[in-house]
């Protein structure tokens, strides 16, 4: 039946992530904590339960334990509903010994269990994506074009193709090529798709839906690593391979620099996109959290997460996650502080030489993110670097001109971090 209770969402959660280091040096990609309460994996996931697919399995590999936990703390349906999210993690079996090569392969690994799920249709989606995304129209278009292969595209500028996949698409919305970010003059020449100087191309979101007959013959017996560079290619040559036109809000936050940006962007008067959707909610784990206590202290065009205290500070622009503790004095500008998962009131070790969990008294902290846990000492001054700075030490690191002090890192009371 063409339903989306017949449709299996499975979701990429395996890679390693390099282009988020340090961030992803502690967990999987997908469960970097994103907007002050959220995870990375909470928007496919919750795109997929508001769009009705309640069948939904996420590939890990890499790093998953707090992925793994997120997951089956957050996404419970009750005994009387048929859906699931599953982890299908990477195993090694009689049929093979070596893990997840790429997204292609990491599928291919469980056809078993897409067979089991005994759906007609499965939804290929990335775990590193911010969008709002009704996959019931996609749907809807691809059971209509009685599709194959179903690719969700984008408009995009010449600028932006060497970063895409680019699909050149008829006037039947079918796919007659694909090219993996081309940079040569003569293919991005023969690309051209839309009757629009700015963005005359289209580009591959890296949201797929197959017939699961279809994905499982594309799949088997062959040796493609990549949905991007390999997979799709093939089955555009050898299937029924539509572009499906999405004009929403997409992002692909996979850097630390888009990372960075966008959740800036979540604080701005008028974002591009928008936590806040009574209609299309974006869940995660529920917390029994108290509001955040604020005393004396004076907040700008800033994002707050619960559970945290603010004691005669000034933040702007900035992004302040869960139980985060900011004391006196501290001036936090373009930041990302993800917050803490406990509140260490206990007199531990740091504790005792003043070097207390979160932000402490007098620090200076701009263009940076702050993992998780991580003990800022007293005076402490952190400034922007220019872009495209890469420097590591032991303690923390810039990527693309932003400091990151990684997760349970602690720098001593009088820390500079400057150019």
């Amino acid at each position: 039946m063409q339903t989306l209770e017949n449709t299996l969402a499975v979701i990429m959660g395996g890679g390693q992530g390099t282009r988020l280091f340090p961030l992803t040096q502690q967990r999987a990609k997908p469960a970097v904590p994103f907007g002050g309460k959220y995870r990375l994996i909470d928007v496919p996931i919750s795109n997929c339960i508001n769009s009705g697919i309640y069948k939904i399995a996420v590939l890990t590999q890499f790093n998953s334990v707090s992925l793994h936990r997120h997951i089956s703390n957050t996404y419970n349906f009750d005994a009387f509903h048929s859906g699931y999210v599953q982890i299908w993690a990477a195993e090694q079996t009689g049929k093979s010994m070596a893990w997840y090569q790429g997204t292609a392969d990491a599928v291919r690994k469980q056809i078993s269990e897409i067979r089991s799920a005994r759906v007609p249709y499965v939804l290929i989606l990335a775990g590193d994506h911010l969008y709002r995304m009704n996959y019931a129209n996609m749907a809807a278009f691809h059971w209509e074009k009685n599709a194959d292969v179903t690719v969700a595209v984008q408009p995009i500028a010449r600028a932006d193709a060497s970063r895409f996949g680019v699909l050149k698409r008829d006037q039947g919305e079918k796919i007659t090529r694909f090219a993996e970010k081309p940079k040569a003059e003569d293919i991005l020449a023969e690309m051209i798709s839309r009757p629009d100087a700015d963005k005359p191309y289209f580009g591959s979101m890296g949201i797929y839906m197959f017939k699961t007959d279809v994905l499982c013959d594309l799949l088997e017996d062959t040796d493609y690593d990549d949905f991007g560079k390999h997979a799709i290619p093939a089955a555009v040559d050898e299937y029924q391979v539509y572009g499906y036109y999405y004009d929403g809000f997409w992002a692909d936050i996979g850097t630390i620099r888009a990372f960075y940006e966008m959740n800036l962007a979540l604080t701005d008067e008028n974002p591009s996109f928008s936590l806040i959707d009574e209609g299309w909610p974006i869940y995660t784990h529920a917390r029994f959290l108290s509001g955040t206590q604020i005393e004396k202290s004076q907040i700008e065009h800033s994002l707050l997460a619960e559970g945290g205290w603010i004691k005669e500070a000034q933040i702007s622009h900035s992004v302040i996650g869960l139980r985060s503790q900011i004391r006196a004095g501290a001036v936090i500008k373009d930041s990302i502080l993800m917050g803490a998962d406990y509140y260490g009131f206990f007199r531990s070790e740091e504790e005792e030489k003043g070097i207390p969990l979160g932000i402490g008294n007098d620090c200076y902290i701009e263009g940076a993110i702050i993992d998780k846990n991580a003990r800022i000492g007293s005076g402490t001054i952190i400034l922007p670097f220019p872009s495209g700075t890469e420097l590591e030490t032991s303690s923390w690191m810039i990527r693309d001109g932003i400091v990151v002090v990684p997760k349970n890192t602690i720098l001593s009371p009088g820390t500079r971090i400057a150019p």
